[in-house]
């Protein structure tokens, strides 16, 4: 029964020291990621989320928008919309954009690959041709990143006058 007990103690005491060490990828600083070489997601991801465990939504990356939601007007259709939607990391570690898409191939978004620190800003660039797309539109972009929610969500919206018929168009 000794052996046992022993045994059993031995396991746990094992089992309970083989947490991640300081010093780990987890506690270095952006600058430490960045001086390591090529950054991968699992370089700045802080705490993996497990079916056991809470989310950690306080020491996350945050994104926040400046506007997420850009009202181009009324152009005439074969136009190209260009908007910048700046953001903020506001949150508590490095943000890392894995991708940004939309529902469509005429709406093409550009986004910072390198992790953007805390505290600092970054733009993702949305083109948005209007070929063959009339009247009302709104076109979202769904970015993913290591944040809390994990997507987020801008918009592109306007009117697209069928060609021969918007303000440009001669009377």
């Amino acid at each position: 029964m000794n052996r046992f007990i022993l045994l059993a103690t031995t396991i746990i005491v094992f089992a309970c020291n083989n947490s991640s060490q300081p010093g780990g990828n987890s506690e270095k600083s952006l600058e430490e990621i960045k001086s390591d070489g090529p950054v991968r997601n699992s370089d700045i991801i802080r705490s993996p989320v497990s079916a056991n465990e809470p989310v950690d939504t306080v020491n996350v990356a945050r994104i926040a928008f400046e506007d997420e939601t850009f009202d181009f007007g009324e152009v005439d259709e074969g136009a190209v919309v260009e908007h910048v939607f700046q953001f903020v990391n506001t949150g508590k570690a490095p943000l890392l954009i894995s991708s940004a898409r939309s529902t469509c191939g005429c709406t093409v978004p550009e986004w910072p690959k390198e992790p953007v620190a805390p505290g600092a800003t970054g733009n993702i660039t949305v083109k948005f041709n209007t070929q063959g797309k009339k009247n009302q539109q709104t076109k979202p972009v769904t970015i993913v990143a290591n944040t809390y929610p994990a997507t987020t969500k801008v918009f592109l919206k306007g009117f697209v006058h069928p060609k021969g018929e918007g303000p440009e168009s001669p009377d």
